[in-house]
């Protein structure tokens, strides 16, 4: 008999010999540490983030005492384990002072629910049992198209498709932490300029127009363009945060645009930005796109009879579109056979798309 059929010894290619300094760290870990949770750990990050108790358990939507109890648990293992703290309170109102061993600990909690996260999502797009996409709101009539394409063949292969609302302004971080594995969504863009935001393969929908939706009287405003110049004296609704309309802004007036434009109220989403101006709350202009715009003119979305839109002047430089489409992380496709859901989807959209015009708001 030779060395390479002796059972148990490495020269056997079927038989795994184990690494025994491996095996006797796993087996040599404290128990108080196999005992923290991944829920212990993600609230451990989200109290370091929200500063507190109480604002983590806010984002987390959890009582104050059930986040503070899990922080004391931390605390009494860590200081059992090491001789520090995680996360000392300062004192009603004051947020937590995080150790050198918290921040530490903090750091690896952080990286270790991204690791584990990022893999469940790689095996579940390789087995292919669901599928995520982003959507912001203005998309879902053209997805709900979509569906129709593919919901035959989802359904008999018990393939799940979940959407998830995303915002503009954090939509791209989602679709490359991957979290989504599609994105339907829009960006700024040059009028006519084909460059998209990072390296995404892309399925253009339609581009689309810039206009001011107004309940501004016509006494106040009584032209029908605006200029580049006369704009910042007008009266203007914005969002709070980034997004597409703060990178048209931002292209034409700076950085310091907020101080250099009127701002009469900032608002984090269309719909209340139409609510004030329905309410009266506030007279100004929201910068949207055309579809928007009829929509909410026409009825389609909650404006009403008072709002109008006024064009924008030749003279912005660049002129600004905002173009809609679909997107995939670059490369992410090629990786799968094309009866893949991602690549069935995909195809769904190309089809829809060259089907005629997605139909705007």
């Amino acid at each position: 008999m030779t060395d390479s059929a002796i059972p148990g010894t490495s020269a056997n290619p079927r038989v795994r010999v184990p690494d025994t300094d491996s095996l006797n760290g796993l087996l040599a870990c404290p128990s108080m540490l196999l005992e923290l949770t991944f829920d212990q750990l993600r609230t451990l990050v989200v109290v370091q983030e929200a500063g507190s108790a109480n604002g983590a358990a806010r984002i987390l939507g959890r009582e104050q005492s059930s986040v503070q109890k899990q922080i004391d648990t931390l605390n009494r293992s860590f200081q059992r384990m090491c001789g520090e703290l995680l996360a000392i309170r300062q004192g009603r109102g004051q947020p937590f002072r995080f150790t050198q061993t918290g921040t530490a600990v903090t750091k690896q909690a952080d990286a270790t629910l991204a690791d584990w996260q990022g893999r469940v999502n790689d095996a579940r797009r390789r087995i292919g049992k669901t599928l995520a996409i982003g959507a912001t709101e203005f998309t879902l009539p053209f997805i709900g198209k979509v569906w129709q394409r593919v919901c035959d063949e989802f359904a008999a292969r018990e393939i799940e498709l979940n959407v998830q609302h995303v915002r503009t302004k954090d939509s791209f971080a989602r679709l490359d932490a991957r979290e989504i594995d599609l994105l339907c969504g829009g960006f700024a863009a040059i009028a006519g300029a084909g460059d998209i935001p990072g390296d995404y393969e892309f399925l253009q929908w339609q581009r689309d127009g810039l206009v001011l939706l107004t309940n501004l009287p016509k006494r106040e405003l009584p032209v029908r363009a605006v200029s580049v110049d006369r704009l910042p004296g007008i009266p203007l609704i914005v969002p709070s945060t980034g997004g597409i309309i703060v990178d048209f802004l931002r292209r034409w007036y700076g950085s310091d645009f907020r101080n250099r434009l009127t701002i009469v109220a900032t608002i984090d989403d269309i719909y209340y930005g139409l609510a004030l101006m329905r309410s009266k709350m506030a007279y100004g202009c929201i910068l949207t796109s055309v579809g928007i715009a009829h929509a909410a003119v026409d009825g389609r979305l909650p404006g009403g009879p008072d709002l109008r839109f006024v064009d924008l002047g030749p003279d912005f430089d660049p002129m600004m579109e905002l173009v809609t489409g679909t997107f995939a992380r670059r490369g992410e496709r090629s990786a799968f056979d094309m009866s893949h859901p991602l690549n069935l989807l995909w195809q769904a959209f190309a089809d829809e798309i060259a089907s005629g015009v997605p139909d705007s708001l």
